[in-house]
């Protein structure tokens, strides 16, 4: 089985697809995200879906690439005979009615004989569909969904496994094209790939260019922006959390859950990641699917909404699918959503603070909320929860949950303070002094010289690493040393962070997991922030070493195995390169800009 780096990202805004260095797309949900896959090899077997394109003999090597500044794959196949290249790429723009993918073979040096192998599949590999022959190729259909594949060359179809044997000569260029749509609607025209290919490439390059971050890892930077505008469903703006569902946290594990949903959480980080590379149209439609989506009473907000800000997203186990390597069970819908994570709240405070400063799109509606929100913080500061890292276990007093209520009371002073909003601004300097006199009495322990993960306790937590981020101690305040510090030495493994150390048992699962890649990027910018900026920029380069031939990265890294881990691509891995790229290269990046929006210190 291909390991989880060694697939690369195409799509269309609306979906996305995942394709193998063997040639082979193993996942594809249509018509969005979210919906069930066609294509769902990646977690079960062929049986479960997949389309392959690649060499029948031995393929002697394999590179890949990216089209500069595009989400157009190019992936190379050396064969005793010849060589040949196959590209792969969704059209743009596109619609929830329709995904395409196209797929073109070219000749490049001597002969090669090529094999096409397809098994159609719905609902995430369990429903087999009626297959139907074509003028154009052939159709599949089955309830509401049918794909048509276009074929230049004769196929056949034994055990409803559609197969092609064919061969590619230098200059030769042999295009497929794979449409879904919906089952009773007529079937759609296909349109020329060549054509496609100039226009999606055209789409994606103009896009990129836009990019205004010119400093020493530009290229890392923008295939990061690419990759979170593919994550990115353009209907709405909302951004899922990554493409996929159940890849495992830990091989063989259960810690495998749904990531193709947009998470409050990320907000702020995503917003900067954003504002400071260019792209203002993005932040506005982010903004816009926050204000919609946590609409309502303050105490049904969620920590994690649908594309379109759909709140129902019950967690289900589809036993049909084995599991990537065996990492079982195979989740869609994420539990999740029904906890209380009081960090949320804070969040969406400082994520609108945030687009307030950016003049991105001033709302008189958004500091309503901001009104409606900070009466429930002042009611609910003091209560535990779930805590940023969504334990399964009992609630607690998580110090990073009290933090970023802190950071929700402090960015609503700085709205009347700044910005002239009406508001409560004495009453709420007395809550902000409050909790901020909580957490250093109960949330710091001197025996440890570190901030700890929840009161009573004495284990870190590397969410801890944003406390001179957000403002809520300097940089160089011994207890924001001793913290980073305690993390470097305890949490640290070969180089990359750990959120915790599940063997504690505080997050109610079994089993363990690698270290979080957004945690290295945030040990990174704090070390930046106390102006250790070499060791910053180790720590920055370690993690870009990591990625995979096309420049993506995972949620995990397991330093041991040298493997990527858990849902892929990750939409939170890549903002923490952007963020932490930005912070290394300006003198004012993210962080130092996130840091100075506080009211430093416990007033």
């Amino acid at each position: 089985m291909l390991r989880i780096e060694d697939y690369a990202l195409i799509g269309d805004t609306f979906t996305a697809a995942l394709v193998g260095r063997n040639g082979s797309i193993d996942w594809l949900c249509a018509p969005r995200f979210d919906s069930g896959a066609c294509f769902a090899a990646l977690l079960g077997g062929p049986e479960n879906g997949h389309w392959r394109i690649a060499p029948v003999g031995e393929i002697r090597a394999v590179s890949r690439r990216y089209r500069d500044g595009t989400l157009v794959l190019d992936t190379e196949f050396e064969t005793e005979t010849g060589s040949v290249v196959v590209t792969d790429f969704m059209p743009l723009p596109s619609t929830e009615d329709e995904v395409d993918v196209v797929r073109i073979v070219r000749g490049v040096r001597g002969e090669v004989s090529m094999r096409l192998e397809a098994v159609f599949r719905f609902d995430y590999g369990h429903v087999v569909p009626w297959l139907r022959r074509r003028p154009y190729g052939l159709q599949a259909i089955a309830g509401p969904n049918a794909l048509q594949l276009w074929s230049p060359v004769e196929l056949s179809n034994q055990d409803f496994t559609t197969m092609a044997e064919f061969t590619v000569r230098p200059g030769q260029s042999i295009p497929f094209s794979l449409c879904w749509y919906k089952s009773h609607r007529p079937e759609p025209p296909v349109q020329h790939p060549e054509v496609l290919l100039e226009c999606t490439t055209r789409w994606w390059r103009d896009w990129s260019a836009k990019c205004t971050y010119s400093g020493p890892w530009v290229d890392a930077v923008q295939r990061s922006l690419i990759t979170l505008k593919a994550l990115t469903y353009s209907p709405t703006g909302g951004i899922v959390a990554a493409p996929t569902t159940s890849l495992p946290e830990e091989i063989g594990g259960v810690r495998n859950w749904d990531y193709r949903y947009c998470w409050i959480r990320d907000a702020t980080l995503t917003l900067y990641s954003l504002l400071s590379s260019g792209y203002t149209e993005e932040a506005v439609a982010w903004r816009r699917w926050l204000l919609r989506s946590a609409a309502g009473r303050p105490e049904e907000m969620q920590i994690m909404y649908g594309l379109a800000g759909e709140r129902r997203l019950p967690e289900l186990e589809l036993p049909w699918l084995r599991g990537y390597e065996a990492s079982r069970p195979v989740r869609i819908g994420n539990g999740a959503q029904e906890q209380f994570q009081l960090d949320i709240y804070g969040e969406l405070m400082d994520a609108l603070h945030v687009a307030r400063k950016y003049n991105v799109e001033p709302d008189a509606e958004a500091w309503r909320m901001q009104a409606v929100l900070m009466q429930f913080i002042a009611e609910k500061w003091g209560e535990p929860d779930s805590g940023i890292w969504e334990v399964r276990g009992p609630r607690r007093h998580f110090t990073h949950s009290k933090l970023m209520a802190w950071v929700g009371v402090d960015r609503a002073i700085s709205g009347v303070e700044q910005y002239g909003l009406e508001g409560p601004v004495e009453v709420w300097r007395t809550l902000r002094a409050k909790i901020h006199d909580d957490i250093c009495r109960n949330g710091y322990s001197a025996k440890r010289n570190s901030f700890v993960q929840h009161y009573g306790g004495d284990d870190l937590d590397a969410a801890l690493l944003l406390m001179p981020t957000v403002g809520f101690l300097p940089p160089s305040d011994p207890r924001i040393i001793g913290t980073v510090e305690a993390i470097g030495r305890e949490l640290t493994v070969d180089g990359f962070v750990l959120r915790y150390r599940p063997e504690t048992g505080v997050d109610g699962l079994g089993g363990g997991e690698g270290a979080f890649l957004p945690c290295t990027f945030w040990q990174a910018d704090a070390l930046a922030l106390m102006g250790r900026q070499d060791e910053a920029a180790e720590i920055f380069e370690r993690l870009l070493s990591i990625r995979n031939d096309v420049g993506l990265l995972a949620e995990e890294y397991d330093p041991r195995t040298r493997r990527q881990l858990g849902n892929f691509p990750q939409a939170f891995s890549h903002i923490g390169l952007i963020n932490t790229a930005q912070n290394l290269t300006l003198a004012r990046g993210p962080a130092q800009r996130r840091a100075s929006d506080a009211k430093t210190g416990p007033a």
